[in-house]
């Protein structure tokens, strides 16, 4: 009997599971490592956060100047700096455009230039977020001909660059850059010293 009573005790001991203590500190356990892991990854999230951005403002220009291309129809670029969004609008012949795309860019990146940048390799100007040669300040009547050239509303080539970041963040400093001459997009990522590519 008493081996009987050793064996139910041993097999209710093992049944018996973690105690309440036990479980309370494991997740806190969890926590405090989860919420390390958060604060490390910050950074990582914000640089990419900037790409996004960055990708998404030289995808919008390309897909303008592929569009003019392909419909051999001029397409408008213009830039919200209240509402940090690019649209597309294509002209129509005889009169009239259409308004092609309206894309905000990846929150929480900003049309900015960061304090203390230089200006890109390209040299087109950085005195505003969206400077465009003799059209600083978020322009009208610029985009992309049916040849690929990038003009503006007089008809003039003209070079120019989009700045963008996250407030407060200096390594998030990013710029798209447009060559008038040839439709030419290039982005570029702040780097220690400056930009690179």
């Amino acid at each position: 009997m008493t081996e009987r009573k050793t064996k139910l005790k041993s097999a209710h001991h093992r049944e018996r599971g973690f105690s309440l203590i036990e479980m309370m500190v494991v997740v806190l356990i969890t926590m405090i490592v989860a919420a390390m892991a958060l604060i490390a990854m910050n950074p990582t999230r914000q640089q990419v956060q900037a790409d996004a951005a960055m990708v998404q403002v030289a995808s919008q220009l390309r897909l303008a100047r592929e569009t003019a291309i392909e419909q051999r129809r001029d397409v408008l670029v213009s830039f919200s700096t209240t509402g940090e969004s690019i649209t597309l609008t294509q002209e129509n012949l005889p009169s009239g455009s259409t308004v092609l795309s309206t894309i905000p860019i990846q929150v929480p990146a900003q049309f900015m230039v960061m304090g203390g940048m230089s200006d890109t390799p390209d040299g087109f100007g950085n005195e505003d977020p969206i400077y465009f040669e003799g059209l600083n300040g978020g322009p009208v009547g610029m985009g992309f001909q049916s040849d690929g050239t990038f003009i503006d509303g007089s008809g003039n080539l003209v070079n120019g660059t989009v700045f963008l970041g996250i407030a407060g963040v200096p390594s998030s400093a990013r710029a798209v850059t447009v060559l008038g001459a040839t439709g030419k997009i290039r982005m570029y990522k702040a780097s220690g010293s400056g930009w690179q590519q």
